[in-house]
């Protein structure tokens, strides 16, 4: 097996596929490189692609006309974006920026339309991996309207930390990201984790934060405002 396909196994969307299809989609995809701050794709851009992230991080953002910045979510190595592009001729509906230097796997819509055609197996994983998106973003909806700053704080750590596999997020958060990703300022961001260090929730390592009270967090992450 390349390895460009041992790469796209560890991938959710193509965790499931048997190792021969998996070889398929290795010689479809074409890996291309983003320097740090370069737009991926823009708004509105033609979606007849789909990314996968094999090395460094984007954000998917929205830009509003006044230049404000809304972070629809931060993705490392394995995540991808573009799905939507697979299904459908629309538009592409953000901004994806590289956050670090990157390098990105590029798979055409036609040629994933033909595996689907061939292999009913390839449709049914990306519509659970659609369905796992969308229960995603159901929550974090939820967070935003239901809870305070603090409150959604403690959620986003809470995620990322599930996400990281343990206590440790390595994958820097700054305070102006995290401002970003639950709409509010950086200042209140900042004053809050402030808090959430004094009170023992969490600590803070360089660049890095762990979670030292997960329970306290997750109380934290369930008042309403």
């Amino acid at each position: 097996m390349s390895s460009t396909a041992q790469f796209l196994a560890s991938v959710p969307l193509f965790r499931d596929l048997d190792a021969e299809e998996t070889g398929r989609f290795a010689q479809l995809v074409r890996e291309k490189g983003y320097p740090r701050g370069s737009v991926i794709v823009f708004e509105d851009d033609p979606g007849d692609t789909f990314f996968v992230v094999r090395q460094g991080r984007v954000k998917v953002v929205l830009i509003a006309p006044d230049g404000r910045e809304v972070i629809l979510g931060l993705l490392g190595v394995g995540e991808h974006f573009g799905e939507l592009a697979l299904i459908d001729d629309q538009p592409r509906s953000a901004h994806v920026v590289a956050m670090e230097d990157a390098q990105l796997l590029v798979l055409r819509r036609e040629d994933f339309r033909r595996r689907v055609e061939a292999n009913p197996a390839v449709a049914w994983a990306l519509l659970q991996e659609l369905s796992r998106r969308l229960r995603r973003a159901d929550e974090k909806i939820g967070a935003l309207v239901l809870l305070d700053v603090p409150g959604r704080i403690a959620h986003l750590l809470l995620e990322t930390a599930v996400e990281a596999g343990g206590a440790l997020i390595e994958k820097p958060l700054t305070h102006q990201t995290i401002a970003h990703l639950i709409g509010a300022s950086r200042e209140t961001v900042s004053r809050a984790l402030r808090e959430f260090v004094a009170q023992g929730w969490i600590a803070t390592e360089r660049r890095r934060i762990r979670l030292v009270d997960r329970r306290a967090l997750e109380q934290r992450a369930q008042q309403r405002a």
